[in-house]
């Protein structure tokens, strides 16, 4: 993967404009979704932090084979950056992980007027 150019650490959004952060697991078998956490930041370098945190705290639950995408991932600094280029630029960014028996969904919505 390669990453974009160097983007601002902040964005012209208004600072009391969120960036609306969840995850959600979506078990295999079960009609409905389970919450895990949501949050809002106030920049895309926050919204990443977050996610990078959240990502470890599901990549640490999951048996090895489960959680290696995840691990990869937490390393993967142009991809870091690819992401906050996305956030930047008004584009949403998921990163979904799975085991046998779940998918779970993290998501980082940038605000309205960032686009």
């Amino acid at each position: 993967m390669t990453s974009g150019p160097r983007h601002p650490l902040t964005t012209t959004t208004g600072p009391h404009t969120p960036y609306r952060c969840w995850a959600t697991a979506y078990p295999l078998h079960a009609v409905s979704s389970i919450p895990l956490s949501a949050h809002t930041a106030t920049s895309p370098r926050l919204a990443l932090r977050w996610l990078r945190d959240r990502t470890r705290d599901i990549t640490d639950q999951l048996d090895p084979p489960y959680a290696q995408p995840g691990r990869h991932w937490l390393t993967d600094e142009a991809e870091h950056e690819r992401a906050l280029a996305y956030l930047a630029a008004g584009t949403a960014y998921q990163l979904t992980l799975h085991d046998e028996e779940c998918h779970y969904v993290l998501v980082v919505h940038p605000p309205e007027d960032a686009r």
